[in-house]
């Protein structure tokens, strides 16, 4: 079984950083990129970024795109995401998730992961 968790919400003010964390136990015997996504209160649970396996390519939602850095260590089983030059639109549960397949090709819906950690609060003040 594939278990994720997230680390490393918090509350910060406008313009810092916080810097997220994801790890996975369990791993499956395949290669696999991983996402972040998050969800505000009232909203749908949106795409934030994603990695490659290598960790070579990466995508990001334009909201994010420029302040925020998706990375992942050389074993592959923790995932960051750097965020940077907060917004109070930031404020969300930020959510890991290890996709199905191994390229970026689909990896913007929720329904390209199979397995998803339970979630860290991140609030942005204004």
């Amino acid at each position: 079984q594939v278990h994720l968790v997230e680390s490393g919400g918090g509350l910060v003010q406008a313009g810092g950083s916080l810097r997220l964390s994801c790890v996975l136990s369990g791993r499956p015997y395949s290669r696999y990129a991983m996402g972040w996504f998050r969800q505000a209160p009232g909203k749908e649970r949106e795409f934030v970024a994603a990695i490659t396996w290598t960790g070579g390519n990466t995508y990001y939602a334009d909201s994010v795109r420029g302040r925020f850095a998706i990375s992942r260590d050389s074993s592959g089983n923790t995932v960051y995401l750097q965020m940077n030059s907060l917004k109070p639109e930031d404020t969300a549960v930020y959510f890991c998730a290890k996709a199905l397949g191994t390229t970026l090709v689909e990896v913007t819906r929720s329904q390209d992961y199979d397995y998803w950690g339970q979630g860290t609060q991140v609030t942005v003040s204004s």
